[in-house]
């Protein structure tokens, strides 16, 4: 199948809607408020299946820190997997991470050997430093928190993993 990445636009906002949608039931994808889709468009590239336009995958990077960033909401439709979207999708996310001089990567995910194979590795622990971890603690972002590992929300009960690239 042919496809091409690219910057998401607010016209893709209800395809990336359609791939939550099909992932959240599963517990693969935290559910996202639509509004929350659109603010956060900017973070978000698609793959656009060649011919017919549809998307077909999508992914953001969501920057946390100077030198800190999360992949999130990475999800291919599911008529598509196995051909390499998501691949391409998260080395676009990791160029735009390097464009930005970001030398950590991070990602909560159920996909270890997917990320695994990407150069991510598990961890434990502080992630942070103490004087970072304090500041990270005043955002109100729940992506932010499962970096964390707060209590608050425990994602990880469900069985994901955190993980990080280093460049």
């Amino acid at each position: 199948m042919d496809y091409k990445v690219r910057q998401a636009r607010t016209g893709d906002v209800r395809a990336i809607r359609r791939l939550v949608d099909a992932n959240v039931a599963s517990g693969r994808l935290l559910d996202k408020a639509t509004v929350t889709l659109y603010e956060d468009i900017q973070e978000f590239v698609v793959a656009d299946r060649v011919g017919d336009g549809q998307v077909i995958g999508c992914g953001a990077l969501h920057v946390m820190w100077e030198d800190l960033a999360e992949i999130r909401t990475l999800a291919v439709d599911e008529t598509c997997q196995g051909e390499g979207i998501g691949n391409v999708i998260v080395e676009a996310l990791l160029a735009r991470a390097r464009e930005l001089a970001v030398g950590r990567v991070f990602v909560l995910t159920f996909a270890v050997k997917f990320f695994g194979r990407l150069g991510f590795e598990e961890i434990s622990g502080e992630a942070a430093a103490p004087e970072v971890y304090a500041e990270l603690l005043r955002s109100y972002d729940e992506g932010v928190a499962e970096f964390l590992d707060l209590d608050r929300v425990k994602p990880n009960t469900l069985g994901n993993t955190r993980m990080l690239l280093r460049f």
